[in-house]
């Protein structure tokens, strides 16, 4: 008797295996109704920041200013984008 091959588990905890993988591209070849794959969700994620499309900016730091952004944002409780964030509105205003 051969062993199936195991390749994960699908959320419910079924494990994956050649014939699940089977079931899925069956489905697949039947085809979805438009928009029935869309609003599932993946997993988590990250959280949405508002309504507006975001930008992903780069920034060089020295590492000593990094350290000192990981550590205040460690002691705020934030990520350092969330940090980076609130700094640089604050600065916006003042100026």
């Amino acid at each position: 008797m051969t062993q199936e091959h195991m390749y994960g588990h699908i959320t419910s905890g079924e494990p994956i295996t050649d014939e699940t993988i089977e079931r899925f591209a069956e489905e697949a070849e039947r085809g979805y109704e438009p928009g029935q794959l869309k609003g599932r969700r993946r997993g988590p994620g990250r959280p949405p920041l508002g309504e507006a499309a975001k930008s992903v900016e780069s920034v060089r730091l020295d590492p000593d200013l990094r350290d000192e952004v990981a550590r205040r944002a460690q002691t705020d409780g934030v990520t350092v984008s969330e940090l980076i964030r609130r700094a640089l509105r604050q600065y916006l205003k003042s100026a």
